[in-house]
């Protein structure tokens, strides 16, 4: 007899997603602070999606609400001799600056690269991919509404991971099928359609 096959290699999916709290969030090992913001998402998904509230009218007057509080707690603490309220000092690290400013430059270096090469390098499977790509975005655009496209996103956040974390032996073996049938297309598409079309060399010298 030969030997067994091994078992298929396992993600581990809280280290992919950042091994930090925000990946117990989302794996619902911190599950009381899961079922709060799901819970708040739908309802101001509900507030401003079904109840037609106005977000601006919402943010000013949950402001207003809470400055009113601050200051009659102040006041009241200035006469009774209680405490001050609990603020703690809201600034902006330079270090968390520093972080978004370099998330913000791969990002557009990426775009920038992937620009290039469709321009300047004629990829032209790149070029599919990417214009794909942006007329899904706009087809489900179109569906939805901005608003219910970050509650969707919130919803798929807190399931597709940890449905894929709890059965993804199973899932793998049907992305495997899914990916070998998708790619057999792409490789029928590249030789009837895409190797036909002539591309110009960029070695070809320029007419004066």
């Amino acid at each position: 007899m030969g030997a067994p096959t091994p078992p298929p290699h396992r993600v581990d999916v809280h280290r992919a997603l950042g091994g930090g709290s925000v990946a117990d969030l989302l794996l619902w090992r911190r599950w009381v602070a899961g079922v709060a913001l799901l819970l708040s998402s739908t309802a101001m998904w509900v507030l401003f999606e079904r109840a037609g509230y106005n977000l601006l009218s919402f943010a000013a007057n949950t402001l207003f609400l809470l400055v009113l509080i601050l200051f009659l707690w102040a006041k009241s603490a200035a006469l009774l001799n209680r405490p001050l309220p609990p603020l703690p000092d809201l600034e902006v690290s330079e270090n968390s600056v520093a972080k978004a400013a370099d998330v913000m430059v791969d990002w557009i270096n990426r775009g920038l690269s992937i620009g290039r090469e469709i321009t300047v390098n004629r990829n032209l499977k790149l070029f599919f991919q990417v214009a794909f790509g942006l007329w899904a975005i706009s087809y489900i655009g179109g569906l939805f509404n901005f608003l219910t496209l970050v509650y969707i996103g919130i919803v798929l956040a807190f399931s597709v991971p940890f449905v894929y974390d709890k059965y993804q032996d199973h899932i793998n073996d049907k992305l495997c099928v899914t990916h070998s049938v998708l790619q057999k297309q792409y490789k029928r598409f590249d030789e009837h359609i895409l190797k036909k079309i002539p591309v110009p060399s960029n070695k070809e010298k320029k007419i004066e």
